[in-house]
């Protein structure tokens, strides 16, 4: 199969009329397209999103049905606006749920479901002060069959939100020493329990702003610490909701497309029309494009990795090619699989999405499948 772009993001930028050629899922090739290749080319080609923090999506809270199938659901819900591979998020919950979720990713990826790459756990090791929507009753310290869980290979790729008052700095060496993506969130740590989380090994930041302890002058707090680390990556939801642009002009300015990440923090209500469903002991409401509990708290969001790229390039003054590097390549590197995902390369997946000069999709390949008619 033979994919051609009037402009395709390349490693080296956007390159005029490419083929990509296709062979089985993989990029076999790309070279300068022939005349009749270039009749047919698509406006533009990069390569597919990866969003590392997905709590569900097309009806379905993760939290809620720990499943084979209701992982395929959000994964064919979100692909139909452009991630072609994500990270499953279980939010702060019980110590059955998280095994019954980790099975579930166990099995996923055992049956192939297309762009599963791991699981994120999202608590619950966290800090009641700042638990946003995460329901207190669920959140404690770390327990031996916990740390032991997210120690299993067959999960793949491991991320795990903590605070870092909470969790020591000796436990988070042990889980980065076994391959654990460890991210720092919904905390009210101090400068100095963060730094000492990242000496540990931390690796970045859980929706960068939100639930965490905020920059002061004199107290920089877990946000001005975030920015001035320039070697961890952060995520952030780029909706109008969660952050002011102004604000995320600033973490991009200071931390750059190779350390932002764009991430959806997704409910069960993306990529549907639902108005309303339950939430633990209570419901979240969409009101536009903006989720909340009946009290006002933000509830995650309904935003799709499409929507939050357009959103930072129109709104928080990013090109097109750090945009779509903040959307693909660099969660591909910060979990470590930027060899088989997350740009277009000769090797790497043929996760392809097309989009015309308004910035809407209009094709989306994984895996080197033609998938739904987009339908936004």
């Amino acid at each position: 199969m033979i994919i051609t772009g009037k402009q395709v993001l390349t490693a080296i930028g956007f390159e005029a009329y490419k083929t990509l050629v296709v062979e089985d899922s993989s990029i076999a090739d790309i070279r300068d397209a022939s005349e009749k290749e270039r009749a047919v080319a698509h406006d533009m080609l990069i390569p597919g999103f990866i969003d590392v923090q997905v709590n569900g999506g097309g009806g379905v809270l993760l939290n809620q049905q720990c499943t084979v199938k209701a992982i395929e659901t959000m994964m064919r819900a979100h692909r139909r606006f452009g991630t072609t591979a994500m990270m499953p998020t279980l939010i702060t919950d019980s110590t059955e749920t998280m095994i019954n979720a980790a099975q579930a990713i166990v099995d996923a990826r055992s049956n192939d479901v297309p762009g599963i790459i791991g699981v994120h756990f999202e608590g619950p090791w966290l800090s009641t002060a700042r638990k946003g929507v995460h329901s207190e009753s669920f959140i404690r310290l770390p327990s031996e069959e916990e740390l032991a869980l997210l120690q299993n290979p067959a999960l793949g790729v491991v991320m795990v939100t903590v605070a870092p008052e909470n969790v020591s700095p000796a436990v988070i060496r042990t889980l980065t020493d076994a391959g654990i993506r460890v991210f720092l969130g919904h905390s009210d740590a101090s400068a100095e329990q963060v730094t000492d989380a990242l000496q540990a090994g931390a690796a970045g930041f859980t929706h960068l702003y939100n639930a965490m302890s905020p920059l002061q002058s004199r107290a920089p707090g877990m946000v001005g610490t975030a920015l001035a680390h320039g070697s961890s990556y952060a995520g952030i939801i780029v909706d109008g909701y969660h952050v002011d642009p102004i604000a995320c002009q600033v973490a991009f300015r200071a931390k750059g497309a190779n350390r932002m990440m764009l991430v959806t923090d997704a409910m069960a209500l993306a990529a549907t029309d639902l108005q309303e469903v339950p939430f633990f002991d209570t419901r979240i409401v969409r009101e536009g494009d903006k989720l909340t509990t009946p009290d006002g708290t933000l509830a995650g969001s309904c935003l799709t990795m499409i929507e939050a790229l357009r959103n930072t390039v129109s709104e928080c003054a990013v090109s097109l090619p750090d945009a779509v590097k903040m959307a693909s390549q660099t969660p591909a590197e910060m979990l470590g699989v930027s060899t088989r995902y997350g740009s277009l390369q000769t090797g790497l997946s043929a996760d392809i999405l097309a989009l015309d000069h308004s910035l809407t999709l209009t094709h989306v390949w994984q895996q080197g499948r033609l998938t739904d008619t987009p339908t936004e």
